[in-house]
């Protein structure tokens, strides 16, 4: 069992919150003198730069030019495959204890790096201070899990029964080969450096290719190990995904995949990568997360949990709830109370203290946005926000207000499709049993909430409810917030592919083949 970092609430038991935020915003101060840095490919242990760049901008404020990375081509893709591939017999090969040394080597890097590494999150991806260390500890949680489960499984090597008396037999799970590992950009650390732990330290060689609005922290995961690994066991590309993420998914030689994403994309890829033989393809693509709310919950407790979980980190989470359906009897004062505490949400630059809620992620985000608004207003009733924010210290950047809908009709387009924004939709209900089938009349199953104080309705609602992350009665956030170890991230359904979750006792075994060894010992 691994202790969990959990930097803020460690800060808030020691009472130690000031130090906290200076040591956050030290950190801020001491990354501007890296603003607009040009970063290289590593390929084959080595640093590689090209002619051709792209521009990462902060989504808080777009005059800030954090980093310059390259445009990998098609041709730069196949040479880091080639890298990959030529390592993956060394590294297999190096004993599992040494692999695991240099994952908890790492880990003890990040940790003494922690604020510098959440506050590079908060500058390229938007989160608020709060959530960006929350990823961090995320990502270092990681990196120990996997170690310690490496090591508490043997390296995957289990004696078996011997079938006859002159023959020992052993299950060895041995690593496919070359992983291409495609991340997204909401998580540019934890989700990026847990599926590139999960190849990495079970042998396998990894070719990394972060989202290109946040490569910056995945780069800082690849410069840390690469020189600790054997040449190639790990490579770092990024560029356009219709050119690079392409050209991973089509090369022969890259045995498996791991993929956060959107199902459009993830269902795509995997069609493609299995289309001429059968392969591991782990995936994770996204949900539209519902919570229940019946008459006998806690108000103070579902307003909170709903809030949390539908706009931290303005809904851009797989696991953000997005569809709520409040017992009737109920609805007024839910809703009354929750329309309150989301106008005392504060919106503005996400690394100061005091912020809740920053930008969503590009302009592409908020034209969605702008739509989903207009769709709102014409089939259903916006209670709270459906305002994009272009004044004052928003105007650089992509900021809207968080959005709460009611009125729709339940099968509509804004209740069924993933958003991926702060875009809440609340139905009502008079039966336990229809709120259920609500809840589970989706493509999606990734988390589920609900809030009650009746044991039948919790217990029904925890055997019914198709979804793989499932919470009761969690102020702290109905559906989102997943703690490696303890809750083990999986979809269901649309939501994923393998049906085993990150963070778990099972997540590692899905970078490994079974091989049954028989040494015959006849006389």
């Amino acid at each position: 069992m691994i202790e969990n970092e959990n930097t803020w609430a460690n800060a808030v038991k020691n009472n130690s919150q000031d130090d906290f935020h200076k040591k956050f915003d030290s950190a801020l101060e001491s990354l501007k003198s890296e603003f607009g840095k040009t970063y290289p490919l590593i390929i084959g242990g080595k640093e590689v730069y090209t002619e051709k760049t792209f521009d990462v901008r902060s989504p808080s404020d777009t005059r800030i030019i954090l980093a310059k990375f390259p445009l990998a081509t098609k041709e730069q893709t196949n040479q880091i495959i080639e890298s990959a591939k030529d390592a993956f017999y060394e590294w297999s090969s190096t004993p599992y204890q040494n692999r695991a040394k240099v994952f908890r080597e790492v880990a003890s890097q990040f940790s003494q790096e922690k604020f510098t590494l959440a506050a590079i999150v908060s500058l390229e991806n938007g989160k608020n201070r709060l959530e960006a260390m929350g990823e961090l500890d995320e990502t270092i949680d990681f990196l120990k899990f996997y170690a310690d489960q490496l090591e508490a499984n043997h390296g995957f090597v289990k004696p078996t029964k011997n079938a006859n008396p002159n023959e020992k037999t052993q299950s060895v799970l041995k690593p496919y080969g070359v992983w291409g590992i495609i991340s997204p950009f909401n998580f540019p650390s934890a989700i990026a450096i847990g599926m590139s732990s999960g190849a990495l330290i079970t042998g396998n060689s990894v070719i990394l290719k972060p989202a290109s609005d946040t490569p910056l922290s995945a780069f800082r995961f690849v410069s840390t190990i690469y020189k600790k690994v054997t040449p190639g066991a790990i490579n770092f590309v990024t560029g356009q995904g219709s050119i690079v993420g392409q050209a991973i998914v089509e090369n022969q030689h890259v045995s498996g995949i791991a993929f956060t994403g959107s199902k459009e994309v993830g269902l795509s890829g995997f069609r493609t990568f299995t289309r001429e033989s059968p392969k591991p393809f782990i995936s994770e693509m996204g949900g539209k997360n519902p919570v229940i709310v019946t008459e006998s919950a806690d108000l103070e407790k579902a307003t909170d949990g709903v809030l949390r979980a539908a706009f931290g980190y303005g809904g851009q989470k797989c696991s953000a709830c997005s569809r709520v359906y409040v017992q009737k009897q109920i609805a007024p004062k839910f809703l009354e109370r929750l329309v309150t505490k989301t106008q005392n949400l504060k919106i503005g630059l996400p690394w100061d203290k005091d912020t809740y809620l920053g930008p969503i992620i590009n302009d592409s985000a908020k034209k969605k946005f702008e739509s989903a608004v207009e769709l709102a207003k014409k089939d259903g009733k916006i209670i709270f926000g459906g305002e994009s924010l272009k004044e004052g210290l928003y105007q650089n950047g992509y900021y809207v207000k968080p959005t709460i809908v009611t009125n729709l009709p339940k099968n509509h387009k804004l209740v069924k499709e993933e958003l991926f924004l702060p875009f809440l939709c609340v139905q009502e209900f008079e039966k336990f049993d229809d709120a259920i089938k609500e809840a589970n009349n989706s493509e999606y199953g990734l988390t589920a909430g609900i809030f009650s104080q009746s044991k039948s309705e919790i217990d029904e609602f925890f055997s019914k409810i198709e979804a793989g992350v499932t919470y009761a009665n969690r102020a702290q956030s109905a559906t989102t917030g997943a703690m490696v170890q303890a809750q083990p991230f999986v979809g269901w359904k649309n939501s994923g592919i393998s049906g085993k979750g990150a963070g778990g006792a099972y997540y590692l075994t899905q970078f490994l083949r079974e091989q049954t060894q028989t040494i015959c010992n006849e006389q």
